[in-house]
């Protein structure tokens, strides 16, 4: 049986059991370790706000174990929505194969300490988000967060006319709906906060000329950097209207759309997506 202060050591991560109900991931730092996981440092995850813990054979003889977020239960998860890659996944641990058994007997602690909802979304943020103040360099604006506002200072070399001639821009959360990040390591990356006033829709559907949104570029916007701050405004954001009510607002199609998102990129088993597909598809909005 695993105890408080047990811990389980894997390439640039050591997974520890902090108390009876979390979990406290330490990343390692160096230069083989993903520039994400250096930047998050270390988390502790709320077992509340794990919904299964898998292990699967890896490549070149290794084991990996992963712990499955609830959907809803992380602002870092939530604002990647699938993009991450498999590497980047802060949830997954990759272990020698010769310790098959103790990733094993881990995940078997985790899931008898799962909560009886595990499977159901989280009505909240369970998981910590980087706190601001934050800053981000994007291509073509230098972004801020103090906590209660967004501020976009545009780049006068790298923002379009249409921004420039704009001037900076700043938005209180109370005038956000959401936001978007995409990720700079796709084509088109960007950053971009949706306002209540133009409801789901972009004002411009040209991250370049939206001014509410920011322009990732080569060095400009890394992963590391922006997806962190992109859940600092996430989480700020749903303290504000809990995410509960987010979930009820949100449209059949959109949830599925998430789940389809969260399976392709294989943070969802073919079971587990079929069994929250049928679940959501049957529940009335």
């Amino acid at each position: 049986m695993w105890r408080m202060g047990d811990v389980l050591a894997g390439n640039h991560a050591v997974w520890e059991f902090d108390d009876s109900d979390s979990v406290l991931i330490r990343f390692a730092r160096g230069m083989r370790t993903p520039r994400l996981f250096q930047a998050l440092g270390s988390r502790r995850i709320p077992l509340e706000a794990v919904s299964a813990a898998t292990v699967t054979a890896g490549k070149r003889d290794t084991v990996v174990l992963r712990a499955l977020p609830r959907p809803g239960a992380d602002p870092l998860m939530e604002a990647a929505a699938g993009q991450l890659k498999e590497t980047c996944d802060p949830y997954r641990l990759v272990l020698p194969g010769d310790r098959a058994p103790l990733a094993a007997a881990f995940a078997e602690e985790i899931r008898s300490r799962l909560a009886p909802d595990a499977d159901e979304p989280a009505s909240r943020f369970l998981v910590e988000a980087p706190q601001p103040p934050l800053q981000l360099k994007a291509y073509d604006a230098r972004v801020g967060f103090d906590g209660s506002t967004v501020s976009f200072h545009w780049s006068r070399t790298g923002a379009t006319s249409t921004k420039w001639k704009a001037g900076d821009q700043h938005y209180p959360l109370t005038a956000l709906s959401g936001l978007a990040w995409s990720s700079p390591e796709g084509p088109g990356g960007h950053l971009r906060l949706l306002l209540h006033e133009n409801g789901d829709a972009p004002a411009d559907p040209r991250p370049d000329h939206d001014l509410a949104a920011a322009v990732f570029g080569v060095g400009c916007g890394a992963v590391h950097e922006s997806l962190p701050f992109a859940a600092a405004v996430l989480a700020a954001l749903r303290g504000r209207t809990p995410v509960g009510a987010a979930a009820r607002a949100r449209s059949g199609d959109d949830r599925l759309r998430h789940l389809s998102e969260l399976h392709s990129a294989g943070l969802l088993t073919d079971g587990e997506y079929a069994a929250l597909r049928d679940r959501f598809a049957a529940e009335p909005l």
